[in-house]
């Protein structure tokens, strides 16, 4: 390995989390918090708890509401498209068709 190109470790570095649990873990951070752990996570705990780190699941509808309009503002295009011919040749055969 080459020298002064990796970072400080430290073997016993602190994990805090917002229930209150501590923990040491190695990490090249000397200190982490966290916002969930494995005493206080729903899986582990076995309660029904919700949980929603930094707006994920506003983030996924804004992002489903954003797709629908999008799809709406296309098909709403093609429909136009559909109704102006794009070629002389099929202006030509539209014009022949209605004689």
């Amino acid at each position: 390995m080459k020298v002064g190109i990796h970072p400080k470790y430290y073997p016993n570095a602190k994990v805090v989390c917002t229930c209150g649990n501590t923990f040491t873990v190695g990490s090249t951070l000397s200190e982490i918090r966290v916002e969930i752990c494995s005493r206080c996570h729903p899986f582990f705990t076995g309660e029904m708890k919700f949980v929603d780190t930094q707006g994920r699941v506003e983030k996924f509808q804004d992002k489903q509401a954003r797709a629908k309009t999008y799809l709406k503002k296309k098909a709403s295009q093609q429909k136009k498209e559909e109704r102006h011919p794009q070629t002389l040749k099929e202006m030509l055969t539209n014009v022949k068709s209605q004689l």
